[in-house]
């Protein structure tokens, strides 16, 4: 084994906190793993690991000697892609946002494995806060705002966004014609939890190009999309969503848009890498696939 693989035997170990879940990304035997990291500290000639039955966690030494790593895998990276230019190849693991990849992600992947056939892709699905590095993802595809200074994000364009509520609820607690009228009527919301700290997110409103934020309570909180639109369905507040994920409730009168004068500031979605790390030729091309297949436009959907 040389001493390109150990480095990179020895990274997602530190990065993935495991030696089985690195050995089965990189699809060899753990035995193969753990013998390696062992020839490799003992070629060093210091401990680069502190090893417990839950966790894999390096050491001082271990922390610098991994931070030489990424620089040195990344630079080898690039200098093979200017000499020895070939098909970008290899698993990619992704994550995508959960009805955003089942509406139109997925429905185009057929064009981008016919035009990169040598790339394995496997995807997750899902809405929650991702720790790219720990969790083993390449990349991944969200909606929000970009929070995580450790990540670098490429915006690939915002959507509408539009305020419903169900006919039943507005029933109860009548149609709010001002932004006053919310707490006014004694309105309710459902909280949609985001991000690593679960905190709530306001309302927003844009009220002559200015945005303006309005919490309240409710008695639900959700953490997934598909639960935040089945909620509001079931009449137990209003929420703020893409306008493409409310149409169909929309055209069958499950859901009501209420204050179209005043609407919610554009979401945006971007696809979000490690920045410590040099992007290798198939996240490059999936991140720039991508960003053509919303650059296109999807109606109901983008803004910008």
């Amino acid at each position: 084994m040389d001493r390109f693989e150990e480095m990179r035997n020895f990274v997602r170990i530190v990065e993935r906190r495991s030696f089985t879940k690195a050995a089965a990304d990189l699809m060899i035997p753990r035995a193969t793993m753990t013998n390696a990291i062992q020839r490799l500290e003992e070629r060093l000639g210091t401990r680069l690991l502190n090893r417990t039955t839950r966790q894999v966690k390096p050491t001082l030494d271990g922390e610098a000697y991994y931070k030489r790593c990424i620089r040195i895998l990344g630079e080898l990276e690039e200098a093979d892609g200017l000499f020895r230019p070939c098909a970008p190849k290899g698993l990619l693991r992704v994550n995508l946002q959960g009805m955003l990849a089942r509406m139109f992600v997925i429905p185009a992947l057929p064009d981008f494995m016919a035009e990169y056939p040598d790339i394995t892709l496997l995807v997750a699905d899902g809405d929650r806060y991702v720790d790219l590095v720990h969790e083993g993802y390449d990349c991944v595809l969200r909606s929000g705002d970009l929070t995580d200074s450790s990540m670098i994000g490429r915006r690939l364009m915002t959507m509408n966004e539009v305020t419903v509520a169900s006919p039943a609820y507005l029933e109860k607690y009548g149609i709010p014609e001002q932004i006053a009228d919310l707490e006014r009527q004694g309105h309710r919301v459902v909280s949609f939890l985001s991000g690593a700290d679960d905190k709530p997110m306001p309302l927003d409103f844009t009220i002559d190009g200015v945005v303006r934020q309005v919490e309240l309570s409710g008695p639900v909180s959700v953490t997934g999309a598909d639960l935040y639109i089945a909620a509001a369905v079931a009449g137990l507040g209003i929420i703020q969503v893409p306008h493409y994920r409310a149409m169909a409730d929309l055209k069958a009168g499950r859901l009501v848009e209420i204050l179209p004068q005043y609407p919610p500031e554009p979401m945006p979605v971007s696809v979000l890498y490690p920045h410590n790390r040099q992007l290798s030729p198939r996240v490059r091309v999936f991140t720039d696939w991508l960003g053509q297949l919303f650059a296109n436009g999807v109606e109901g959907l983008m803004v910008d």
